[in-house]
């Protein structure tokens, strides 16, 4: 239904006028007369390429916008996710990587102009599609609608970021030519016109009546009807394979005038852990961008009398990282979550690359408009480092009390991350067993508990795991008093569908022998706030288990030969678990489920002239030896 994803955005507009604005005029318009967009009176085409900042690390944005404008883009569109700056209630962070103002005026710098989609709802495969998960801690919440709650969180949000938005539209000097009002809300189950209603009234109090504002939908009569809304420009979205015509004629039947915009026209696909990696022919991909670009056009760009098509955006052009836990996930039928890397074949690879894609879509515009002048910027210098040993710190059992400081939480049966305020990562379910277990007895959860991985040790010994859609049962024996504990994790919030209201953490009551097990001391980790302040590498050695199975930390120091270079780490021999250099969270591997088989690593997180600390939370089990690969390029399904 909706693929929102690496892609070209497909932008087609009918009929230019002649017209000219006089220099000092400032304004980009619908023109429904001519079936087009107006740029200060005159007629106006673009092509725009996506880009997510919160997927980029801040000093490789300039390298990405300018190789995004040296393929022949006119536009960006960014998204802005609101749990990524909210992130806890009325708890604001514009800073560092987090600074879309410096983002959007660095767009400026380079000439680009911005196409705004600030959400609240962003779907982008990113956790919660960009809702913050604190939401959920709100009694009776139903996201996306006129639920108050949800609304007077939504309104507060909307008063932080738009008017820093504001003096950066186009009409007021800036680069920011339209703004779309949620995202795709046609496919979501609720059909609520008055929260769209509640938007449009928001967004024009906080941007002003000049502004363009529009909505994306699937090409779908029922997602147009309840997506669309009067007073915001109706556009729609579709891949290469769909039927332009039927497209494009959805989108009259409820904008009868106006230019015909494709918001996003796909060129790649996400990947789930567990599935084959994504891949589409840039061959392929260039022949449907020029099919597009030669629908109804004239070779003459300027000025034409009868209906043409204006040059796609490319949506997504460079897709990034999903560092730390940011990912999301699908529901089809099954939980699907989301690769930590975004690099979904697009023209600009996870490390901005440009590919064989980007060269064949810059032949076509360049058949098309005129490409800037100078040579593309090349690919960023990468470096394989080699290999690094790692030593055990300790198992994550035996660090509670640097992981949890505050203690656990005492609760007769188990609570979710929502209800202990943790929004991320690892929550530990700690218990004894009531009884002596001499024959195995079956260790089970209710269908639809596990939310979404459980690590279960019993006695500090891991027994298994316990998996969302997956095994809900394992088979234990034990003494009574023994200790059960159970790590679970969260793998991302589901960022489409009617789902988003994914709550995490164990759901309902483990069972023994289908007797309800209670008495429950529940430890939320903050394994991110102690690696940012240095740990493990600055505390004292741990005595622990030698063991190789179960969560367990995992320690190691490598130096850069003076340069501090990407690199792309890869995990032989290991299962799951998440990656920190310098305190940097990374994201998660899974080298045992693929297909991505490797991390990149920003050259901007590691040290020259000291160690650079790497730590490694392992899940399941590590190797006899356990080392780590540095590669200079990534690794998919087994095949560099």
């Amino acid at each position: 239904a909706r693929m929102g994803l690496p892609a070209l955005g497909l932008l087609l507009a009918a009929g230019l006028l002649h017209t000219q604005a006089s220099p000092s005029a400032r304004s980009f318009q619908l023109d429904y007369e001519n079936n087009c967009f107006l740029k200060d009176g005159a007629p106006f085409r673009y092509i725009s390429g996506s880009i997510h900042y919160a997927r980029v690390p801040r000093p490789a944005w300039r390298d990405r916008l300018l190789k995004m404008y040296m393929s022949g883009l006119s536009a960006v569109q960014v998204y802005v996710p609101w749990n990524y700056h909210e992130t806890l209630p009325g708890v604001y962070d514009f800073t560092g990587n987090r600074d879309v103002e410096a983002f959007l005026d660095l767009t400026a710098e380079l000439g680009l102009l911005v196409i705004l989609r600030p959400g609240p709802y962003i779907c982008a495969e990113w956790e919660m599609g960009g809702l913050p998960a604190w939401l959920l801690w709100k009694p009776d919440i139903i996201l996306r609608t006129s639920n108050p709650a949800y609304l007077a969180a939504v309104d507060s949000w909307l008063h932080v970021l738009l008017p820093k938005i504001k003096p950066r539209l186009y009409h007021q000097g800036g680069n920011i030519i339209s703004v779309q009002v949620e995202n795709e809300y046609g496919s979501y189950y609720a059909c609520d016109r008055g929260y769209l209603r509640h938007l449009l009234g928001s967004f024009r109090a906080l941007l002003g009546s000049e502004v363009l504002l529009f909505t994306t939908d699937s090409a779908r009569a029922q997602e147009l009807r309840c997506g669309t809304l009067q007073g915001l420009y109706a556009t729609v979205d579709f891949g290469p394979g769909s039927n332009m015509t039927e497209a494009f004629g959805a989108q009259r039947r409820v904008e009868p005038k106006g230019p015909l915009v494709n918001s996003e026209y796909y060129t790649g696909w996400l990947d789930y852990w567990g599935e084959a990696h994504a891949s589409t022919s840039a061959a392929w991909v260039a022949r449907g961008l020029e099919d597009m670009l030669q629908l109804g056009a004239s070779i003459n760009m300027q000025v034409v009398s009868w209906q043409r098509a204006q040059p796609p955006g490319q949506y997504m052009f460079h897709g990034g990282t999903n560092f730390a836990y940011w990912s999301g996930a699908d529901y089809k039928g099954q939980y699907k979550p989301v690769t930590t890397s975004y690099d979904y074949d697009a023209p600009l690879s996870e490390a901005g690359d440009p590919t064989e894609k980007l060269f064949a879509i810059r032949t076509v515009i360049s058949k098309f408009q005129p490409l800037p002048a100078g040579p593309m910027p090349p690919a960023t210098p990468k470096y394989a480092y080699g290999w690094v040993a790692l030593c055990k710190y300790a198992d994550l059992l035996d660090v509670l009390d640097v992981l949890c400081p505050s203690g656990p939480i005492q609760s007769q049966f188990p609570l979710t991350f929502e209800a202990l305020k943790q929004i991320h990562g690892f929550v530990v379910y700690h218990t004894q067993l009531p009884w002596d277990v001499p024959n195995p007895a079956t260790l089970g959860a209710p269908p639809h508990s596990i939310c979404d991985r459980g690590y279960v040790m019993l006695q500090k010994e891991y027994q298994g795991t316990l998996e969302r859609d997956g095994q809900t049962t394992l088979h234990v024996t034990g003494r009574t008093g023994d200790s059960l504990d159970i790590l679970m994790e969260n793998m991302g919030r589901i960022s489409f569908g009617a789902n988003t209201s994914d709550f995490k953490g164990l759901l309902g009551n483990l069972s023994l022998n289908s007797r309800p097990l209670s008495n429950w001391l529940i430890y939320p980790l903050a394994i991110d706030t102690a690696a940012q302040q240095g740990w493990p590498h600055t505390a004292l050695p741990k005595s622990s288990s030698m063991g190789r199975v179960g969560p367990a930390f995992y320690t190691g120091t490598f130096e850069t030969p003076g340069i501090a270079w990407d690199t792309f780490v890869k995990f032989p021999g290991w299962s799951k678990g998440l990656l920190w250099i310098n305190g940097f969270n990374l994201g998660r591997y899974w080298s045992s489920c693929g297909p991505q088989q490797t991390l990149f690593v920003p050259g901007s997180v590691l040290h020259t002239g000291c160690p650079n600390n790497i730590t490694v939370l392992e899940l399941e089990g590590a190797p006899p030896t356990p080392l780590l690969l540095f590669l200079d390029r990534p690794l998919y399904n087994r095949t560099l």
